[in-house]
């Protein structure tokens, strides 16, 4: 299969024009300025909020309402949920944000493109162990090697992060070629120590390395030579961040975070990531994010993450109680998708990602009635526009309910893309 990546979210914003201004409200009390000083306030008050935007973070968002019961206990955690229902309480979380649902670890990516986020992850981050901001991409220029990515590095909020527990390992992207970093010593050294001397500079706590989609794209996973020395890159990246200690991770290391591809269920092949890989890493790695979403795509609609998907990776990853991948189970970062998609249902096909702004706005405009699939566990639902029929898949508090539930079971973690375009209630199942 081609690779797929994760950044294929962020090739635009779909969001429809919003019918109020999406920074921060006037007041409505507040009076009109004369027509002269909007001719000066205005192209003033845009080069703030560009500035702003640039930056990734807005000051003083607003945050979610608060009430004193969970949406368990608020009876909105099912199957029979309405589009009304889902208006009147999706900016509603429990006031106790310390409360965690879910035991085990929580990586939550945040994104510079989607500034809700940033205000999400210092808001919940009792309930998320490892916050990922998708900062860096080590590139090739020319002979060099060059970490891009410095200029979004935030010592404020890593430092509000850190101190309520959760350990930051931003991303790193590996778009080096392959005959840069892996044949040559030399510049593999190089690679090393741009990552692990940015960590040590920025004080963080590990990093999320993504390399095997860009590896697949280049064909290294098909030549057995290669793929033993990406894997042996991977391994000398955690050794050397192992060498460094952490004040904050429990294994008193730098943290290396390994994102890998779900196994698609037509079998494995040279491309997907498999049980061997995952021995011959766990000794050099702190955990694995499975990317579990992305499952249907514009030419063949339908839910994001399976359930039986999700299982079948698990069951390839971590074979069976006696093997010796399962006891690596512990490792693994069950992806869960805090978007969705709206697909067109017209020959061809088409469609784009959503968040829940997205989904909020589709729920007022079109009263949709939200249906319960029972083979992939998720909600979807049919709308028309201009005579054209769409299908939405968006995750509702019952899908992700049915998901952390089977984490549980296989005692996995989970890796959220990305806590900035869900609703606000989702946190309340963490």
């Amino acid at each position: 299969m081609a690779p797929r990546r994760r950044d294929r979210r962020s090739r635009r914003d779909p969001s429809p024009s919003p019918s109020h201004p999406s920074g921060p409200r006037a007041s409505s009390s507040t009076p009109r300025p004369r027509p002269r000083l909007a001719f000066v306030a205005l192209p003033l008050l845009l080069l703030i909020l560009a500035a702003l935007h640039f930056t990734g973070r807005l000051s003083g968002p607003q945050a979610p309402r608060t009430t004193p019961i969970s949406v368990y206990e608020r009876g909105l955690v099912k199957r029979q949920v309405s589009a009304d229902e889902i208006l009147a309480e999706h900016d509603r979380v429990s006031e106790n944000r310390s409360l965690r649902h879910f035991p085990n670890p929580v990586l939550a990516y945040v994104t510079p493109w989607n500034s809700k986020g940033y205000d999400m992850a210092k808001l919940f981050s009792t309930k998320l162990t490892h916050v990922s901001p998708v900062w860096y991409d080590l590139k090739s220029d020319g002979n060099k090697l060059v970490l891009e990515g410095q200029h979004n590095y935030d010592a404020g909020w890593v430092s509000e992060l850190q101190s309520n527990a959760s350990l930051v390992v931003p991303r790193v992207v590996l778009e080096a070629f392959p005959g840069v970093v892996l044949l040559k010593k030399k510049p593999r050294d190089k690679a090393i120590d741009l990552i692990v001397s940015e960590c040590r500079d920025k004080g963080y706590d590990g990093i999320v390395l993504e390399s095997w989609s860009r590896w697949a794209a280049y064909g290294v996973l098909d030549d057995p030579k290669l793929r033993k020395l990406a894997l042996q890159f991977v391994k000398q990246l955690g050794e050397a961040l192992h060498s460094i200690s952490s004040q904050l991770s429990t294994r008193n290391h730098l943290e290396l975070i390994y994102v890998i591809p779900a196994p698609r269920m037509e079998g494995l092949n040279n491309q997907d990531f498999g049980p061997e890989d995952l021995l011959q890493l766990a000794d050099s790695v702190d955990g694995f994010s499975l990317m579990t979403y992305d499952f249907s795509g514009p030419q063949n609609p339908g839910p994001s993450a399976p359930l039986k998907w999700i299982q079948y990776s698990l069951t390839t990853l971590l074979p069976d109680k006696g093997s010796a991948s399962r006891g690596y189970s512990h490792m693994i970062f069950l992806g869960i998708n805090f978007y969705g998609n709206d697909f067109l249902l017209s020959k061809g096909g088409a469609g784009s990602s959503i968040t829940g702004r997205d989904f909020i706005h589709l729920l007022e405009k079109y009263k949709p009635s939200l249906q319960w699939d029972d083979k992939s566990s998720e909600h979807f639902f049919i709308y028309s526009d201009e005579g054209v029929r769409h299908a939405v898949f968006y995750p509702t508090l019952m899908s992700l309910s049915v998901r952390l539930d089977e984490a549980q079971d296989w005692g996995i973690g989970l890796s959220i893309w990305e806590i900035g375009q869900g609703l606000d209630y989702f946190f309340d199942v963490l």
